[in-house]
Order: C-alpha cells, then structure tokens, then sequence
C-alpha cells in the first residue's frame, strides 16, 4: 500500500510528535543519554513554543506512561475547576453556557506541574537541561508554521482592540508572524530563566524540580496568573468578565497518578485516562465490536464504527465525569454491550441514546437533550465544526468553514490539540495529548509570555449531571492518549489532537494496525496513519457553543466512491472533506521480542514529524 512516508525503525529511540522541531529537540534529549521521560518534557515545552495555538503551559495534559518493566499509569495534568466556578456563579452572570474564551473558562492550569512531576519521578535530567531547547526558541526565535500567523490574523482586531498583551507578543510592529521570519516570544525566555534562576540554589535535581512547581503555584508565576484572571477581558458571551482562580486554587492543586481504564480485545489491552476524559469512549467502541467484522475499509465496516461511535459518546453524555459514581466496569461489561450492539441497525441514526448501565437511569444535560429533539442542527449550522478544529487545513483550503486555525463565522475562536509519543531503547513508552492555553483562548499574561486555559466552556451550567461545573472537579477533558498493550506487553503508544474526534480517529487507527498486514515485520504505523479517516458530529460538541449535527460524517476525498455511495444508501449525511484532512496521529511502537522500535507521523498539515534510529 502506498504511504506518504515510511514507518520508521530502530533500536535506540523514536519520537513521533505534531511538529517536528518538538520532535527532534525530544530526540536531542534522548541522544544526550535522557530518557523517554526526560525527551517528553523537552519537547513538550518547545511545542508551547512553536505551536502556541495549540497548547501552553497554563493549559492541560493527560499523561500514560509505561516504564520498562513497570505498570502503565495516568498522569493527570487537569486541573480542576476553581472554588469560586459554581453553577450559581455563573448564572448569575446571565449565562447558560461557560464562555469559549476567557478567564471565566480557566481551570487551575495543569500542564507545567503534570510535565514537571514527571522529569522528578522518572526522569534523569535536571530542569535546566530540558528546557533549553523551549528557551533558545522562545528567546532567539524560529520560523512559525502558516497555521500561527493566520490564527493570529483570524483574531487581529481583539488582539488590537481588547487583548493588548497578546499583540506585543503575536503583532510585534503590527504584524502577523509569517513563514520564514523569526517569532520572539522575550517574556516567555524570561519566566523561564527567571524560573530557573530561583531554584538554582537546590542542591538536588528533585529539590530544584519541587521549588520550581513551588514558584508556579505559590511564586512570581501564581501571582501573575492571578492577576490576570481578575483583568476584566472580553469574551465570547460578548461581555467582559474576570474569572474565578485565585492564589489558594493555584497551591491546592498538583497533579496525580491514576490507574488506566483499560479494555481486552483480541489479544491487545487498550489503556485510556478514567471517564474524567473521553478516554473510555475508545474502550467502548471496542466493546461494542461484534466477533466479526466486515471487510475493513468496506461501507459495512465503516457504517459499523460510526454507529458504534455515536453509542459510546451518547454513553458520555449521560455517564463520563469527574464524579465518583461513573458506571465504567458496566459501560464496558459483555452483557451492556451486548444489548448495545442489538441497536446498530442497517439504517444510519439520529437519535442520542444514552444506556442504562446496571438499570441507572440515564440523564442528558437540557442543553443536549434540545439537540437529540431535532433541535441541534441549527445550533451547529451557526458554528460548523464547534469546538477544536477538525481539518488539519489552511481555512482557505477548508470545507464548510472547518479549519485549523478555526475561527467561525461567528468570530468565535477556537484552538486545537498537540500530540506526543516517545520510545526509548530501555523500553520506556510514553503518550501525551498537551492542550489548552492558546493564544487566541486568552490574553497573553504580560508579565509571563503565556495565556490562562479555557477547559471549563467543557461543563454544564446545570446541577446534578456528571459533567456539572463544580468546584474542585475536572472539567471532562476531550484529552485522550492511548498506551496498547499485546499479550501483556506495552507495545503501541498513539493518539491525535482533535477535541471529539481524537477517539474516532484513534479507533480507525488502532484497528488499522491491529487488522492489516505488518511491513518489515512490524506494525504498519504509516499506513495506518496515511488511511483514509473519518468523523461524525452526531452529538454535542464538548466546546463552546456546544452544537451537534445529527446523522453527519465527514470523509476525506481519497475515500472510495463506493464506500461513500454504500453510506448514503444507509442514510449517512456524507461530507466529502479534502484529500487529506482528517487526524494528525502520531505513535511510536517497540516488538518486545527483537527490541525493534517503530515511529510514523501524520503527513496532514505539513508539520508533526517522527524521528528515530
């Protein structure tokens, strides 16, 4: 099968990220004699560098990790909702959703601490030596991908009218950054070596690492972070308001390690973050796969999956949270997924329709059940594609108005998603979806370089629903990274940016590679990732404005004409999206039985990259 790039193979270390200068500066790490671990954090910081759009490190991550000889765990780097983010708040402000921007939509900010948590507990490497390559780009500049200036343009008159500080930063002499030219970000070189300069008196690796997350919490950065979320800023409810996150939310919080959901198929165990994510979704989608499957590719096959999916996010609706109660080992169960299954008709759906897991009744927030009613399609037609951007396109380029950047034409903003995997020739595997922070969500903090997050527009403005805004509780991140185990053995770490589609796209590529024949002797990562994908909007969105599309499915143009007339016949409303347009995947992979390790890297947009010896 053709592929636009080979899957990668060697024996010392792979790396597979969004953009190849996190990818190679991650590879830099690992040549120096660091770690998987080590190599993560580096590049992570540089891609709040050079993908700015995309993440930030007052954003979020969820984290699996699978230490050579150890147990898969979750990092969460999600911050919870501040003390002063209740639903009565809120309200009273006169709205019924939270903001898509703004200080109103700011979590604690995760990102920094879960990354940093990790160099100290199974990292090698001291700060200073991981965030070298983020400072020499930050402070002596690199060239930006299109996608950074045309995000910028997309916003030009906020950042000129109301977002000052993001136009010191993003319009320096009131231009846009542009390809080929060097992008400065001064303040962010300077919060980092101001940052490092603090910590510099700590004898040990792990004590600098501790008085660092100590200064972002309780230090010079809390209370600048602080300070601009109490700046009235205008957001999307077209008003200016001041957020919720004070000091005490900001020292409260750290992040944690959790146990994996994880689900068996075959012969693989698939590990996925706890329903605090969409995570499980993926688990689901599995589950509801009968013991044979069609044809892969086939109409039948893909008509399967997107039915599958709308059941499994249905489930989400009505059951994932950050709530103690969530019915996951029922979700999951043979017998719920049995009677599941029994739902899948000939016929595409349109209905939302939530399960009953152990006989709970399931509830839908009011703000969904309007949409399931038949409601829904106007509220997506207002902003196509609401929430992270799907296309991996130039907005020129884009099809109904999806794109990355997205800007809607509404003048709501929108950002997307970065994506990490790291292979290391001791064995350690990691997976990391970093998030939020981008700098068309929030404004610049003047003094810091970086904007807030914007995670809790993810909650409901209604009491009682897994998925309410709560003090102290996660918003339901979109984040969802993915570790696969076979026989016991890790040995597939992937995953995409995307918002609702990252786990659409993350099952089309697991089976991919679980189905299709292997090249050289290993898994086909390039040709699963170069396959043609696809996605549906037949729930609501997780972002602001929270719309659906009942009965759509966008495919990519090289998807067999067949195959799109075979899903109009079954009543699909096919949007025939670009050639390549769908997914920016990126994973890594090792065979436990020679020591091969395997990269491969999506070739949609023009910027994630895997390297590799």
């Amino acid at each position: 099968m053709f592929t636009t790039r080979p899957t990668l193979q060697g024996t010392f270390g792979m790396v597979s990220s969004t953009h190849w200068l996190a990818s190679q500066s991650a590879m830099a790490v690992l040549e120096d004699g660091g770690n998987a671990y080590d190599a993560a954090v580096a590049g992570a910081f540089v891609l709040h560098v050079v993908e700015p759009h995309l993440n930030g490190p007052a954003g979020e991550v969820p984290i699996l990790l699978a230490p050579a000889g150890g147990e898969v765990r979750v990092l969460c780097g999600q911050g919870v909702a501040p003390a002063g983010a209740t639903v009565d708040h809120y309200r009273g402000l006169g709205l019924d959703l939270v903001p898509g921007t703004g200080p109103l939509a700011a979590a604690v900010p995760g990102a920094f601490d879960a990354w940093l948590l990790l160099l100290r507990d199974h990292g090698t490497k001291s700060l200073a030596d991981v965030l070298k390559y983020a400072i020499g780009y930050a402070e002596h500049g690199h060239a930006p991908v299109e996608n950074v200036g045309a995000t910028v343009e997309a916003v030009r008159e906020l950042f000129e009218t109301e977002w000052t500080s993001s136009a010191e930063v993003y319009l320096p002499g009131g231009r846009a950054p542009r390809p080929g030219e060097l992008l400065r970000n001064p303040a962010l070189a300077a919060t980092w070596k101001r940052l490092l300069a603090e910590v510099a008196g700590k004898r040990g690796r792990e004590e600098q690492i501790d008085a660092a997350r100590a200064v972002w919490r309780t230090g010079f950065i809390a209370e600048a972070l602080v300070r601009q979320a109490a700046r009235p800023t205008l957001d999307t409810s077209g008003e200016r308001h001041t957020g919720t996150l004070d000091g005490e939310d900001l020292a409260a919080w750290s992040a944690t390690y959790e146990t994996p959901a994880t689900y068996d198929w075959n012969c693989w165990t698939v590990c996925k973050a706890g329903p605090w994510s969409q995570g499980p979704v993926l688990l689901q989608q599995l589950a509801l796969l009968p013991p044979d499957l069609p044809p892969y590719g086939s109409a039948a096959y893909l008509h399967l999956l997107i039915e599958g999916c709308k059941l499994a996010m249905a489930d989400r609706e009505a059951w994932y949270g950050d709530a103690a109660d969530v019915p996951l080992d029922d979700l999951l169960s043979a017998d719920y997924n049995a009677g599941r299954r029994a739902l899948i008709g000939a016929d595409a759906s349109r209905e939302l329709r939530p399960g009953s897991p152990g006989g709970r009744t399931p509830r839908l927030p009011a703000h969904a059940r309007v949409a399931a009613d038949g409601q829904g399609e106007r509220a997506l037609d207002v902003a196509m594609g609401a929430g992270e951007p799907t296309v991996a396109v130039h907005p020129a380029q884009a099809v109904d108005g999806h794109g990355e950047p997205a800007v809607a034409a509404d003048g709501l903003t929108r950002g997307d998603t970065c994506h990490l995997d790291i292979v290391d020739r001791w064995g350690n595997m990691i997976s990391a979806t970093p998030s939020g922070g981008w700098l068309q969500s929030n404004p610049v903090v003047p003094e810091l370089g970086f904007p807030l997050g914007t995670r809790l527009q993810m909650t409901w403005l209604e009491e009682g629903l897994p998925n309410s805004l709560t003090p102290g509780r996660r918003p339901r991140t979109t984040l969802t990274p993915s570790i696969a185990l076979r026989d016991g053995e890790p040995v597939l770490a992937f995953g995409t940016p995307g918002g609702d589609q990252q786990d659409q796209w993350q099952t089309h590529f697991f089976l991919a590679v679980a189905l299709r024949a292997p090249v050289r002797g290993g898994p086909d990562l390039q040709g699963a990732i170069d396959a043609p994908n696809w996605h549906n909007d037949s729930f609501p969105s997780s972002f602001h404005p929270r719309g659906m599309r009942p009965g759509s499915v966008t495919v990519e143009a090289r998807t067999d004409p067949a195959v799109v007339a075979g899903l109009r016949r079954r009543g699909h409303d096919v949007t025939v999206g670009p050639a390549w347009s769908e997914g920016r995947l990126c994973a890594v992979a090792r065979d436990p039985r020679t020591g091969v390790l395997s990269a491969a890297a999506n070739p949609r947009g023009m910027q994630g990259y895997a390297v590799g010896r």
